[in-house]
């Protein structure tokens, strides 16, 4: 073959390719502001909660009250984000990639046992998300209620008061695990990451991580 047949040949296998896929949108601007503040609140109340109860932090600490005053109403403030981006129009989006999150398939449980795990076929979140999901939220309640009594304390028995800080303190501590751990899972794919910064993810990771959700979006 002749250097001009090679690139005559080269030049139609470029046009016979089929065109790249267009990224797809994985989270709009309501989901993703409420992600990021919810992000800073969560922030800010592990920092202060760290600050006012971690000895060797607590002792470098001067204003007390304020950092004291910066997680109480830091905590009291958490649910707004997601209230407010729920309701009306807007929230439509966040309010079905919530029941998403609150659904769970038999692939879902199949996921978790890593010989199974080859074929199994995902939706748009995978079951560990789903999981750090409902934990996040159940420990959030916790958090909020036993909070509010801590706070509060005049108004409860002293044995309410004791379950709430015994409560609140392990709590707290998963609550930083399921963190950490998901922040250090978000770096590992930064296409993942992409689509919460920017909202949007290559088609190729949506076939290979989220095959159910991809098809749901095809024409």
């Amino acid at each position: 073959m002749t250097i001009a047949e090679e690139r005559a040949a080269r030049s139609a296998a470029r046009r016979a390719r089929p065109p790249a896929e267009p990224p797809l949108l994985r989270f709009d601007r309501v989901e993703r502001a409420v992600h990021w503040i919810n992000a800073t609140l969560f922030g800010v109340l592990m920092l202060t909660g760290a600050a006012l109860y971690a000895g060797p932090i607590s002792a470098l600490v001067g204003n007390r009250e304020l950092v004291r005053a910066l997680h109480v109403y830091s905590g009291i403030l958490l649910p707004v984000p997601l209230l407010l981006g729920v309701i009306g129009a807007h929230g439509k989006r966040l309010r079905t990639d919530l029941g998403r999150l609150n659904r769970w398939s038999r692939d879902d449980a199949r996921w978790f046992r890593k010989r199974q795990r080859a074929g199994v076929v995902l939706g748009k979140f995978n079951p560990g998300q789903k999981l750090n999901a409902a934990f996040i939220a159940g420990a959030g309640v916790v958090m909020l209620a036993t909070g509010s009594i801590m706070k509060w304390f005049q108004a409860f028995p002293l044995d309410w008061r004791t379950g709430a800080t015994f409560a609140h303190d392990w709590f707290a501590l998963g609550i930083w695990i399921a963190v950490i751990g998901h922040i250090l899972f978000a770096v590992r794919d930064g296409d993942a990451l992409d689509g919460m910064l920017g909202g949007t993810v290559p088609a190729a990771w949506a076939r290979r991580n989220a095959p159910l959700w991809y098809e749901e979006l095809r024409p």
